[in-house]
């Protein structure tokens, strides 16, 4: 960028191209690791600047739902970059679901062959590494606890830490889960439970790891039911390479999803399927596909998928409210929020309790792999595992705190 723009301004330090050259921008498109997210969002809001950024919108819960009420309150163009929710794909689900060729949904599996970095493993070991040069290692913590430089770490592998990242759930949630949120226009979950891939170091010794995301979970998150379900509705979701049972109506050479990743919906009266950013929509049997003609109820945005960072672009130009949005922060923010709801479950395998057994020995206790969590949306709190309640705000470092919306 620098070469093609070399009359640019160009600052190492966000916070000093915010408060220097605030007046010389309209937009600001946020590009970080997810731990750095919402307070560079919410600062560039403060100032009346439009804001794209990537997904997933936050890094915790707290700030999700921070962003979603800052969107109410600043008079700015908002966009989460989950580009599938500019593509034809869920636009064509909901019209197929709206015309009943599915019937109500009974359940769904959102499903992904992520992580493809490290997971499940111990933080390095190694003694104290060089940092780049051209890394400021104390910006690029910015909110999160300050530890000493590891190689490894960036420019990709971050996401697979609890610190920086949201793992693959985060870095596909939006991706995925994406489809079901808008065509059953899902809120929160009311409940949440998990189980993880296990890691063994040794004969009958797991490992324990909770700075790491682990190497592939299973969760299940139920939903209140409403209009377009079932009853309540239950939504799983796999990541490391997990997948649901095969639909009987696939043949045998036909893909799942688009093979490592896709969404699957069953209804009481059919079922279809999509790949990654709802590409590739499907009714079950396949050949269904193509016999229907149900009429457009949501206009395509130009360019699908690729037109979602100009549809921002072109809305911002033309000011709030004069443009239509994909995934503006009011529908991107609860999305985002029942991802990392999701997450909790996962974060809670790792809570861990000491305790003294009969013979003196000290024993640990899990007490989160074996519960289903109970969600209080309005609080924003776990009510049956106090514990997990801390994964819903995190302690930022000092000098780094998010402001007040």
């Amino acid at each position: 960028s620098r070469e093609r723009f070399p009359k640019a301004k160009y600052y190492k330090d966000w916070r000093e191209l915010l408060d220097k050259e605030s007046k010389n921008f309209d937009a600001v498109s946020v590009s970080t690791p997810d731990h750095n997210h919402a307070i560079q969002t919410l600062a560039a809001m403060q100032l009346g600047k439009h804001v794209y950024v990537q997904k997933p919108l936050t890094h915790d819960i707290y700030e999700a739902r921070a962003l979603t009420n800052a969107a109410k309150k600043y008079d700015v163009v908002t966009q989460m970059g989950n580009q599938g929710s500019s593509g034809d794909g869920v636009r064509k689900m909901r019209e197929w679901f709206n015309a009943g060729l599915i019937g109500k949904a009974k359940e769904v599996y959102c499903f992904t062959d992520r992580p493809v970095w490290p997971q499940g493993i111990p933080w390095p070991a190694e003694k104290k590494a060089s940092v780049p040069a051209e890394l400021d290692w104390d910006l690029w913590l910015g909110t999160a606890p300050y530890k000493e430089y590891v190689n490894g770490l960036v420019p990709f592998n971050w996401r697979g830490w609890w610190d920086y990242g949201t793992g693959a759930l985060g870095d596909m949630g939006c991706h995925l889960i994406e489809a079901p949120y808008r065509v059953l226009d899902l809120k929160y979950p009311k409940n949440v439970e998990c189980s993880v891939g296990s890691v063994y170091v040794d004969e009958f010794k797991r490992g324990y790891f909770p700075e790491s995301c682990p190497p592939s979970s299973h969760v299940t998150m139920t939903f209140d039911g409403n209009e377009n379900t079932d009853g309540d509705i239950k939504l799983h979701w796999m990541d490391g390479g997990i997948q649901p049972t095969r639909p009987e109506e696939l043949g045998p050479n036909e893909v799942f999803g688009d093979g490592g990743n896709g969404v699957l919906i069953i209804g009481t009266k059919g079922k279809m399927m999509c790949g990654t950013y709802g590409e590739n929509p499907q009714l079950l049997p396949t050949s269904r596909t193509n016999e229907v003609n149900v009429p457009k109820q949501f206009d395509r945005v130009p360019g699908g998928a690729n037109g979602h960072y100009g549809q921002w672009v072109e809305a911002a130009i033309a000011g709030p409210g004069k443009k239509e949005l994909s995934s503006p922060f009011e529908i991107a923010g609860p999305l985002t929020e029942i991802l990392l709801i999701a997450n909790l479950a996962i974060r809670g395998t790792d809570i861990r309790r000491e305790k003294t057994n009969a013979n003196g020995n000290i024993e640990f206790e899990y007490p989160g792999r074996y519960i289903q969590m109970i969600w209080d949306s309005d609080n924003m709190r776990v009510e049956n595992l106090e514990e997990a309640n801390k994964f819903v705000k995190r302690d930022y470092r000092d000098g780094w705190k998010l402001g007040e919306v």
